[in-house]
C-alpha cells in the first residue's frame, strides 16, 4: 500500500475513533440518549470495516479517496495535504457533529469502493426487453447497480450494503 493512502486511512481511523461528545442534556431521557449512542457506535463499526476494505485494495490510491471526499456527503468531509506532506481531515457539521461525522467517513469510503467495483466489473451481456424495446447491459443477469450492491453485500455484509450502497 502506498504511503499517502496509508496516511489518509490512518487519519480517518483517528477521526472515527474520537469520542462523539454527546450531551445528555440534549435528550429527554436515558433511552433516547442510549439509542443515539447505539447508532453512533454502529456507524463507527461500519467506518472501520470500510477503512479496512479500502486499505487492502492496492489500486485504490490517495487521489481516489481525496476525489471522493469532494462529492460524497455533500463534500462536507475534506481531506487536504499539509505542507509537511501529511493530511488533514476537516468536517463541516450539518446539524449535530456527534451523529454525523462517522457517517461522512462511511459515505466517502463507500463512494471510493463503488467506483473501484464499477471499474472492475465483468464484461456485461446485452439483453433485449421485448416489452419496452430497450437493450440493456446485464452483469451476471443483474443491472449494473444491482450487481454492485450484490458485490457490496457479499464483501461487506448486508448491514453495510443496505445503508451505504443503496
Amino acid at each position: 500500500m502506498n504511503t499517502e493512502k496509508e496516511n489518509i486511512l490512518k487519519c480517518l481511523q483517528h477521526f472515527v475513533a474520537q469520542r462523539p461528545g454527546l450531551e445528555f442534556g440534549n435528550y429527554g431521557d436515558v433511552s433516547a440518549y442510549r439509542s443515539e449512542l447505539r447508532s453512533i457506535t454502529k456507524a463507527r463499526h461500519h467506518a472501520e470495516t470500510l477503512i479496512n476494505a479500502v486499505a487492502w485494495r492496492d489500486s485504490i490510491t490517495a487521489d481516489h479517496i481525496i476525489a471522493a471526499s469532494k462529492s460524497a456527503y455533500s463534500g462536507r468531509l475534506t481531506i487536504t495535504r499539509t505542507d509537511t506532506g501529511g493530511f488533514r481531515i476537516d468536517y463541516c457539521t450539518g446539524q449535530y457533529f456527534p451523529t454525523e461525522y462517522r457517517n461522512a467517513v462511511c459515505a466517502v469510503l463507500s463512494a471510493v469502493l463503488w467506483v473501484y467495483w464499477r471499474a472492475n466489473m465483468p464484461e456485461g451481456t446485452l439483453h433485449h426487453n421485448s416489452e419496452t424495446g430497450e437493450t440493456l447491459r446485464r452483469y451476471k443477469g443483474l443491472r449494473a447497480g444491482d450487481y454492485l450492491r450484490d458485490v457490496a453485500r457479499k464483501e461487506l455484509g448486508r448491514s453495510i450494503a443496505q445503508v451505504w450502497f443503496r
